[in-house]
């Protein structure tokens, strides 16, 4: 079955970068679309960016211009590069399909807070 196992999450102090991954695995994923949202604490879960299978990409508002995603099809990875971390940033982050599938996982925490 389809998994995903997120990581590269911690804390940062407002201004800061962290890299997160996610290894993807049971699925097609060169040719799948795939996302990162984030869920931050007593809020709904939100879409902040997508890649498709030829790296076209979208990114929410809130995140442009300083998240960065990429793919690397031949490891059924995906990337989250977030540079000038604000404390808004700070949720648990999930990779999933677009649109996202039934199953979630673990997620990864990203804390900004200096």
């Amino acid at each position: 079955q389809v998994q995903f196992v997120e990581s590269g999450g911690g804390l940062v102090q407002p201004g800061g970068s962290l890299r997160l991954s996610c290894a993807a695995s049971g699925m097609i994923f060169s040719t799948s679309i795939m996302a990162w949202y984030r869920q931050a604490l007593g809020k709904r879960r939100e879409l902040v960016t997508h890649i498709t299978s030829d790296g076209h990409t979208m990114y929410a508002d809130a995140v442009k211009g300083r998240f960065t995603i990429f793919r690397d099809n031949a490891k059924n990875t995906v990337y989250l590069q977030m540079n000038n971390l604000k404390p808004e940033d700070a949720a648990v982050y999930y990779c999933n399909l677009f649109p996202p599938m039934p199953y979630w996982a673990q997620g990864t925490q990203v804390t900004v807070s200096s």
